[in-house]
């Protein structure tokens, strides 16, 4: 039977995605994955152009930019699970003309897949199976299913077979469909072998040559540019510092290209150890001989004793970046209600907290309860024994996991003392902002920085006033209009769409996102948001949140939460309405006639080992309903990306190209960075296309982020930390 037939080609269609769900709830296996020494000019492990069955090492980020005479691509990669990668690409390619038959290239979004489903083990060879631009408009579609051996320790071999691009066939352009899944186009066509040899010519050169099925017809076909000379591609790459690499390689001897390529792993901080400077260790108690009133308790009788602990408690905590925000103590127990400013991880405040307990409280406190809150919530409580925190600060910290117990906090415990003066508290910080834009044929990179000033009033637990003031400093980002209905690549002039208010409708699908480019390009002073914001607890596992004012820098108005969530729980389920109207595109308190009201059910479970996966159901800003689904994973140091897909019951004329939204998101600790403990972040949501249909407002403060950093498979899974 022909590797081409139906029968062969549904059983691959199938099969490829159902092995890289189980892959992704496998556990531990037996090897690990072979790991790639050359990223390609698609920015997946591979030879010159051709894919191998690598991997990354798990978590990585990467990216790539391959310029050569006939393409320019903009990759980034991300090592998604030890078996699976996924790239994102954004390409320049020659020689195509868009629906205007004008330009003479295109620019190109498009996305990969690849499973490694064998490891090499003896004689056998590492094997994946992959999808190339699997959602795109098919300039770069194919697939193929690759084998990759170690010969020697410098020297290591590739034999695949590919269909579509790598097997040498153009299949057809389809602009209109970009960004929707070309599943019957999978293993179709003839297959054809490719293969490629990389040699390790010293601990920093790699030497790679190929042969590809690629002979770059559809780039040469209206005869501006020559096709490669034969079908042999030879490259140098060098590999300096740690995970940057410069390629140097030629297509068919005589097109030449060069690669710059960076390759980011979480494991591998900049600063491994960070640069927090070391806990106070725990204070032993003193023996009972040696304080006889204080293992007594008699201490407790003194109405000026929690006031002169809880004083100085609460000043050696906001050393530690943490705050004091309420205390109840006992002869026997003292709960503290904490803060965390500094720490991406739960558990190392805690830990910190739980040894400067040890050093400012009496000795007959036996009982330590470290409640950690977040906007005046009280999110979990950890209950410690003294007696193992003094008999276990020296041992992994697994142990002390093992006898800390995790409950729900009351919210309104009648023993707690506030701490004085902690409330009203006003904070606020002056620094840089830079907003980037990609995946515009016409700008493919646009940007804007410049000064953005931050500040907040919390007036008491969980009512706070914030917001932000922007001034652009420079950037080539200028405000434009979405593109004419009928006229790919030109767009109105931000005159033009005012002018009409039908121009905010396109095909009958209000443009709530779709003319995002109006809000841009603001010399003048711009608020992005300014809200207040009310957090409530009414039960130990019931969240709340109503916010009001200007939500986001498109919409203003009411937004509503709540939240049910176990603090020993993996699951939660949420409920969100926002009625919102459309801001001005200029004007920062002024507001356009659009008006919508928003809904959704929102289900959140921790799957393991670092993912979350959330399921949104609802009605979207469009007026449009459906779900979104997203998956997030997490490591331990606070890197996070995710990949998300929306469907709505728009149709894919109302929709637009790509007929759904997907992107992929991330958010990078900063702390992760610059090893100073710090829980600021730097994070971006990367989608192929901007459309109207599945957009959501975007309120910052949603309470599953809030109250997850504290609760059970957050808080252990960051454990290591406690003892930090």
């Amino acid at each position: 039977m022909p590797m081409h037939s139906p029968l062969i080609r549904r059983l691959l269609t199938s099969a490829l995605p159902v092995s890289m769900l189980l892959a992704s709830a496998a556990g531990p296996t037996s090897a690990d994955p072979m790991i790639g020494t050359v990223m390609n000019s698609y920015g997946l492990p591979g030879g010159v152009e051709t894919p191998t069955a690598e991997a990354l090492p798990d978590g990585t980020l990467g990216g790539t930019i391959s310029v050569n005479e006939l393409a320019r691509r903009n990759n980034l990669v991300f090592q998604l699970h030890p078996r699976i990668t996924g790239a994102l690409r954004y390409s320049r390619v020659e020689g195509i003309n868009d629906h205007n038959e004008l330009g003479g290239h295109i620019w190109d979004r498009s996305f990969d897949f690849r499973y490694q489903f064998l490891d090499e083990q003896g004689w056998r060879p590492a094997m994946a199976v992959g999808l190339q631009d699997f959602m795109g408009t098919g300039v770069y579609s194919g697939e193929y299913i690759v084998a990759t051996k170690n010969l020697t320790p410098r020297l290591r071999a590739t034999l695949g077979v590919g269909w579509g691009r790598l097997g040498g066939d153009q299949r057809a352009l389809d602009f209109d469909e970009g960004g929707k899944p070309n599943i019957d186009d999978w293993f179709s066509g003839s297959a054809r072998p490719f293969g490629s040899l990389a040699f390790q010519a010293t601990d920093k050169i790699m030497l790679v040559a190929e042969y590809s099925n690629d002979e770059y017809a559809r780039e040469t076909e209206a005869g501006f540019e020559e096709a490669p000379g034969n079908q042999v591609n030879l490259g140098a790459y060098y590999t300096f510092d740690q995970g940057y690499q410069l390629g140097l390689y030629t297509l068919g001897g005589d097109k030449f290209g060069a690669q710059f390529s960076v390759a980011l792993n979480p494991r591998n901080a900049p600063y491994p150890s960070g640069l927090e400077k070391a806990p106070a260790p725990v204070r032993p108690r003193v023996a009972p001989s040696a304080d006889p009133e204080g293992w007594a308790g008699h201490w407790a009788q003194d109405p000026t004793a929690q006031p002169a602990i809880q004083k100085s408690l609460g000043d050696a905590l906001a050393g530690e970046g943490q705050q004091l925000e309420a205390m109840a103590l006992s002869a026997n127990r003292a709960e503290v209600r904490i803060n965390n400013t500094r720490y991406i991880q739960q558990a190392e405040a805690i830990g910190r907290t739980a040894r400067l307990m040890s050093r400012a409280l009496p000795p007959s406190v036996e009982t330590f309860v470290i409640t950690s809150t977040s906007s005046g919530m009280a999110t979990s409580s950890v209950t410690l024994k003294r007696s193992d925190v003094e008999r276990l600060e020296n041992t992994e910290a697994g142990q002390i996991a093992a006898v800390a117990q995790l409950t729900d906090a009351n919210p309104r415990p009648a023993d707690m003392i506030e701490t004085e003066d902690f409330y009203p508290r006003f904070r606020w910080r002056l620094g840089p902002y830079l907003d980037i834009g990609i995946f515009d044929p016409q700008d493919p990179l646009r940007y804007e920085a410049g000064a953005e000033l931050r500040a907040s009033y919390e007036f008491s637990p969980g009512l706070v006033l914030s917001g932000a003031v922007r001034q652009r400093a420079l950037g080539n980002m200028k405000q434009r209009g979405p593109g004419i209905p009928g006229q790919r690549g030109e767009h109105y002039t931000p005159e033009e769409y005012v002018a009409n208010p039908a121009n905010e409708y396109f095909n009958g699908v209000p443009r709530v996102r779709s003319d995002t480019r109006m809000y841009t390009g603001n010399h003048n002073p711009t608020v992005p948001e300014l809200t207040l914001a009310w957090y409530a607890q009414p039960s130990s596992t019931i969240y709340s949140r109503v916010t009001v004012g200007l939500l986001e820098r498109a919409y203003g108005g009411a937004s509503g939460e709540m939240l049910w969530k176990r603090a020993d729980a993996p699951f939660a389920v949420g409920v969100e309405v926002n009625r919102v109207r459309k801001r001005d595109f200029e004007k920062p308190f002024e507001f356009r006639d659009y008006e919508v009201t928003t809904g959704m059910v929102s289900f959140y479970y921790e799957l393991g080992e670092n993912y979350t996966a959330q399921l949104d159901v609802g009605k979207y800003l469009a007026g449009d309903k459906g779900a979104t689904i997203s998956l997030t994973r997490e490591f331990a140091n606070g890197w996070r990306i995710g990949a998300f897909a929306t469907k709505t019951d728009l149709s894919d004329e109302e929709f637009g190209e790509g007929s759904f939204d997907k992107g992929i998101t991330l958010s990078v600790p900063i702390s992760w960075a610059t090893g100073s403990p710090s829980r600021d972040r730097a994070s971006t949501e990367l989608s192929s296309l901007s459309r109207d249909g599945g957009a959501k407002v975007n309120v910052k403060g949603r309470l599953y982020d809030k109250v997850r950093d504290a609760q059970s498979v957050k808080l252990y899974d960051g454990w290591g930390r406690f003892w930090r």
